[in-house]
């Protein structure tokens, strides 16, 4: 079975608690007025791996906490999205998702999915309600969801946005995390001018 990516990033500070292993998933119908992450809603775009293969580089990854799930919408790929879930559980790992579904509508749809899933966090991006004051989003309207005690609402109020600059071997440079990405490219572009 394939799954179709916009990124992996093996290590992140930025998407969950700790240490995180993050799958972009590639394809979205939502195309949320004001999202960063456009590039991801494009179903043809990204590139197609083996679960299985992900499920392996999982596996050699040495000290994550667990993975992070977002998009696109991983919820378009429901079937990878539930093997990526069910085998990470295997492997002791902790399972974050992101999705502009509400859990409403996922425990009519995907409930099966949700067995798998210690944190949901769900809602799409609203422009108008944007708020970084809390950990991981971007929206007022968007809820985090502990559907098993592996993390508490105490535990994530520890944790502030951050955005993490990654450059890639070919040079070109990928931003994560929650924050104000706008500023922080404008601040790069203020300290790169000679």
């Amino acid at each position: 079975m394939k799954v179709r990516v916009y990124k992996i990033l093996k290590k992140s500070r930025v998407e969950g608690p700790k240490t995180r292993y993050c799958i972009w998933f590639q394809g979205c119908s939502k195309h949320c007025k004001g999202c960063w992450a456009k590039a991801t809603w494009d179903f043809n775009a990204g590139k197609e791996i083996d679960v299985e293969e992900i499920i392996q580089d999982i596996k050699k990854m040495k000290n994550i906490d667990g993975i992070t799930l977002l998009g696109g919408e991983p919820f378009e790929q429901a079937e990878a999205l539930k093997y990526i879930c069910e085998n990470t559980k295997k492997l002791g790992l902790s399972v974050i998702c992101f999705t502009g579904n509400k859990i409403e509508e996922l425990r009519k749809t995907h409930n099966d999915i949700l067995n798998y899933i210690d944190l949901l966090i769900d809602g799409e991006f609203i422009e108008e309600e944007k708020d970084y004051s809390r950990p991981w989003v971007g929206s007022k309207n968007q809820r985090y969801h502990f559907l098993t005690n592996k993390f508490s609402e105490e535990e994530i109020k520890q944790y502030k946005n951050k955005i993490e600059i990654n450059i890639e071997k070919n040079g070109s440079i990928f931003m994560n995390g929650m924050g104000d990405f706008e500023k922080v490219i404008k601040e790069l572009k203020m300290h790169t001018k000679h």
